[in-house]
């Protein structure tokens, strides 16, 4: 039998990046989708800030960092209500959802100097959500060549600062 060591240097079209938080993603993905699991949006506020990652809290809603973020800086907003879509939302929680949203891309601007943003809501397993079940906006800051040829012809994403160092700044730079 042959160890893996022997295949370690073995060339091929795809290079690796070593990215061992998603393993509890991977990990947790069969729990996470069934019907008794927790919720992790209803989880989250119930920690501390730095302990949830959660960057600001609302009356409605939360803004929150992404563990699995698309680019770095990825934020989520979130209802404290468990809803699934955006027609379940109050008047109250959309005019906030809507605020914090503006105020994420504010601080993202400022702390990480951010030129452009994808703001969107996936609603439902069929169209993407990774989280079905409770509604979430994400704030995925862009710059100016962050599209370069690592995603797209080296398949890898690289993200730049670890998770709890950008909260801290983003919530710093919250109210500026």
């Amino acid at each position: 039998m042959r160890s893996a060591a022997e295949f370690a240097g073995v060339p091929d079209a795809m290079q690796r990046t070593w990215v061992p938080h998603r393993m509890t993603y991977i990990a947790d993905g069969e729990e996470r989708n069934r019907p008794s699991a927790s919720c992790p949006f209803c989880d989250v506020p119930t920690r501390s800030d730095d302990d949830g990652l959660i960057v600001h809290r609302g009356e409605f809603a939360y803004v929150v960092m992404n563990l699995y973020p698309y680019n770095s800086g990825h934020l989520l907003v979130c209802p404290y209500r468990h809803i699934a879509t955006y027609d379940e939302a109050s008047d109250a929680e959309i005019l906030e959802i809507g605020k914090l949203t503006q105020q994420a891309m504010g601080a993202l601007a400022r702390v990480s100097k951010a030129a452009g943003f994808n703001i969107g809501m996936n609603q439902g397993e069929v169209a993407g959500a990774g989280v079905a079940g409770h509604l979430h906006q994400h704030v995925v800051p862009r710059w100016f060549g962050d599209a370069n040829f690592l995603p797209i012809i080296g398949r890898t994403k690289p993200v730049p600062q670890l998770l709890g160092d950008l909260r801290a700044l983003l919530a710093a730079g919250w109210e500026a």
